[in-house]
Formats: structure tokens, sequence, C-alpha cells
């Protein structure tokens, strides 16, 4: 009998352009209401999150712009929206924190990791602010001194 191969891994899909566009401050995780058609594609690994927002209206926290994408054979009798909106599941005590960032401090809620957590779906996401463009250079240049810095360490060493 063939036997699957487990991933060790329990990421989904992440958001690597987060880090870089904004400042991340304060991390939270949810839990999300899907479909079935939904689970099956994230099992088959047809998400993307690179573009997607969270956004809280009404009291209630919502995933916009996360793209899954039907599968034919799972999706054949259900009429799928891959960009629909996805409720998240937070305490009430992390929605009114995060609606007291957003609305008063002007933060923003960016995804960056959808992961499985047992066997639920969980998002990873932070309150953050947009970097501007000299932000994003000092980053790049302290990333690189790091580097050589490192270098240089690791050549000194080597010479004694």
């Amino acid at each position: 009998m063939a036997q699957k191969k487990k991933s060790n891994s329990n990421t989904i899909a992440l958001n690597k352009k987060a880090r870089h566009n904004y400042s991340l401050t304060d991390k939270f995780e949810g839990g999300m209401s899907l479909q079935g058609w939904e689970i099956k594609s994230i099992r088959s690994g047809k998400v993307n999150i690179s573009d997607c927002y969270v956004h809280v209206k009404n009291g209630e926290a919502y995933l916009l712009g996360a793209e899954i994408m039907p599968l034919n054979a799972a999706s054949s009798h259900v009429v799928c929206e891959p960009n629909r909106d996805r409720k998240l599941l937070l305490n009430r005590r992390e929605l009114e924190k995060i609606t007291a960032a957003v609305e008063r401090d002007g933060y923003s809620l960016i995804a960056t990791a959808m992961y499985w957590k047992a066997n639920w779906v969980k998002l990873e996401f932070y309150l953050g602010k947009g970097k501007k463009d000299h932000d994003k250079r000092s980053d790049i240049k302290d990333r690189e001194w790091a580097v050589d810095k490192g270098r240089l360490m690791k050549n000194k060493n080597l010479d004694r």
C-alpha cells in the first residue's frame, strides 16, 4: 500500500511582502469560518493571501481579498466565490482592542500567514502602519550591514 508523505510544515500560505511594506506591532490569531469546498482547496494548496487584509465591520472581523481557488472535482455542485469575505472568529476582548487601534490610532490589519492548528485553519495577522520609502531603504541598509558584519566577524575569527 502506498502511503502519503506527511508535510512537517503547518503553513498553508504566507504574505512575504507584509514585513517589507508595513511596520508590524501586535500579533493576533483567529479562526476562519469556511465552507467545505474551501477546506478541500486549502488542503491542495490553492490559496493566495498576498493582497488580503482584515476589516472590522459591525463588531466583527472579516478577511478581505484572500483568494481560494475552487477545485473542479470538489465544487461542481455549489457556486463558488473565490474572493468572498470570510468571517474571522475572535474573542470580544481582541475585537475591542483591534477596533480601538484601527479607529483611533490609524492602524491597519495585515494578514501574514495562514496555517493549520490541529484540524483548524488559523489566520495570523498584525496591527501595522505603512512604511514610507525612506523607512524601507533604511531597513534594507540595516539588513545588508548585518550580513556584512557577520562576514567580517567570521573572517576575523578565521585569522586567529
